[in-house]
């Protein structure tokens, strides 16, 4: 879909999947890295557990479908070279604090005045202004100051963070659907334009609706184990199973009802409630949560029914229960319930790449969609540094083998 783009990708950690996401859908990606290598490549972990700038499986997870240039853009010559391949470029990505490439003379005004329709992709922490624009950050730092944190965790205790990092992945998604959408707008007027991508912005949408709760004076959602908290009502949303977690939607009112009542049925059915309590009007008892600290203690009465009824089954049994009886419970997986998971299989999900480097094939997620005109193929395994010199700067810029060696030599490549 993008065969006839180029994209530079000048992105550290923070932003590698923007320009993955354009090289699935077919974009020539041309990963630039200074000549030591993006920092990217020194994360763990590493394949076989060997510290390998080659093998971090940080550098694999996001960037396939890319060639891979080594470039000092600080270098005066390495300058030149970069406006070179700008005067060819559809989009340039980067994610260097504010003002950085400014100061080298490569912002976007300064290659916009090469390439007027270029389309400059920003990814920071806080955008390219305002008080917190030059502030530290780390993905802790980003999830803190958007909001999500403090609905992580356990309630009696501080927040706590999300085992994997989240926060540069919502900012590089967001970045990449900005830039088609500039894309879109250029074919109108042929002009490009600077997209300034904010992580903190970007992660303050993951907090849904109750980014909203404050400036209507409505009561805060916050953060309680298993669940969530509305005021001072405690909603659970996950009970332990005998081999690990299932999920249930045990909410009430007209819209959950009678996904209740069915659940509360089974469990009488096994013997473990009593009939007055299967018998609760679940469409009114919604309203009767918010009643007083008197319905609270009954719904954690309720919760613990619950739990014991989970307690008894397995997660495939609750599973299935749940759809012989049309009941809101799945299974919380395990990565490697993940991995074996026989609908992903049924749909060809997984992704075998060669990593020639290694003689063998390595096993990836697959596209992040299916299109039925255009399926995206994995062209490319992630490329090692310096992968495609020659054939970037001589077989297209046309430099020389010598050049090549003095280019080498100086450092600039």
């Amino acid at each position: 879909m993008l065969d006839h783009y180029r994209v530079l990708d000048l992105t550290n950690e923070r932003g590698l999947l923007c320009g993955q996401i354009l090289g699935d859908l077919g974009a020539d990606v041309i990963k630039l890295e200074p000549p030591g290598g993006s920092s990217a490549r020194r994360m763990a972990p590493f394949f076989q557990n060997e510290s390998d700038a080659e093998g971090s499986l940080v550098w694999w997870a996001y960037n396939r479908n890319k060639r891979a240039i080594s470039l000092d853009i600080a270098h005066p010559e390495g300058k030149q070279l970069l406006r070179r391949l700008v005067a060819s470029a559809h989009f340039l990505v980067e994610s260097e604090l504010p003002g950085t490439l400014a100061e080298l003379g490569l912002g976007y005004e300064d290659l916009a005045a090469d390439n007027p329709g270029l389309i400059y992709v920003s990814i920071t922490p806080f955008g390219q202004n305002g008080p917190k624009a030059s502030h530290a950050d780390s993905d802790l730092v980003i999830l803190a100051s958007g909001g999500p944190l403090i609905l992580t965790g356990d309630d009696d205790r501080p927040p706590v963070r999300v085992s994997v990092p989240q926060g540069y992945l919502h900012a590089s998604a967001g970045a990449a659907v900005a830039a088609l959408i500039a894309s879109h707008e250029r074919h109108r007027s042929g002009q490009g334009q600077h997209i300034d991508i904010s992580a903190q912005q970007a992660v303050a949408q993951a907090t849904q609706s109750s980014i909203l709760a404050g400036p209507l004076s409505d009561a805060e959602i916050s953060r309680m184990s298993g669940g969530t908290k509305i005021g001072p009502l405690p909603i659970r949303l996950v009970w332990p199973a005998k081999d690990g977690h299932v999920a249930i939607t045990y909410l009430f009112g007209s819209a959950f009802a009678h996904f209740t009542k069915r659940l509360m049925d089974w469990i009488y059915e096994e013997g473990m409630c009593d009939e007055a309590t299967q018998q609760t009007d679940w469409v009114a008892y919604g309203g009767y949560l918010f009643s007083g600290p008197e319905a609270i203690e009954d719904y954690k009465r309720l919760t613990q029914i619950v739990e014991d009824f989970t307690l008894t089954k397995t997660k495939a049994e609750l599973l299935q229960g749940a759809l012989d009886r049309s009941l809101l419970v799945a299974p919380v997986t395990t990565l490697d319930e993940v991995i074996n998971s026989e609908q992903l299989a049924s749909r060809d999900y997984w992704t075998s790449v060669d990593h020639g480097q290694l003689g063998r094939a390595i096993r990836y997620p697959g596209p992040f969609a299916k299109f039925s005109a255009a399926p995206i193929t994995y062209r490319r395994r992630p490329p090692r540094l310096g992968e495609h010199n020659h054939e970037v700067y001589g077989q297209e810029l046309g430099l020389s083998p010598a050049q090549l060696d003095q280019l080498q030599t100086k450092g600039v490549i």
